[in-house]
């Protein structure tokens, strides 16, 4: 069933799950299948049984998993992209490492490593900003474990 998480309480570990039939159903930490704490918003898929949710995984869209945001993300690489500042925020830590030396270090070779960084970032603007958010959910936040 699908369904959107109404919030999550972690003194009592219990949250609610406004279901696509109409009803609430409650859940807890057992529950959740997926790597992040439940965000209020998060659209999710899980089993219902009796008025409990169990198995819940999220499946994108509504607030975007660990705060992430396209547009975010699109103005920290146009304006501090060279830099690979919008790698960081998107916990691509790896891929931020490697832009941000290849920029310091770029201008002993005349600043052409570092003019390459800026058209990659920019580049990398332009695609977040077409992205639809379920797409970019499922890409950069929740699928962000690639090198690039």
């Amino acid at each position: 069933m699908q369904g959107k998480v109404l919030g999550f309480d972690t003194s009592s570990a219990e949250g609610m799950i406004s279901a696509e039939d109409g009803r609430r159903y409650a859940f807890t930490p057992a529950d959740w299948r997926h790597r992040s704490a439940p965000q209020t918003g998060q659209r999710v898929d899980f089993e219902a049984e009796g008025g409990r949710a169990t198995g819940i995984y999220v499946t994108g869209g509504g607030a975007m998993t660990a705060d992430k945001n396209r547009f975010v993300a699109a103005l920290l690489a146009f304006f501090l992209g060279t830099l690979g500042l919008h790698k960081f925020y998107l916990g691509q830590i790896k891929a931020g490492i490697v832009m941000l030396c290849v920029a310091l270090f770029g201008s002993i070779l005349f600043g052409i490593p570092t003019a390459i960084i800026a058209l990659i970032a920019l580049i990398e603007c332009v695609i977040y900003l077409a992205t639809p958010d379920d797409a970019f959910e499922r890409k950069y936040v929740e699928g962000n474990t690639a090198w690039f």
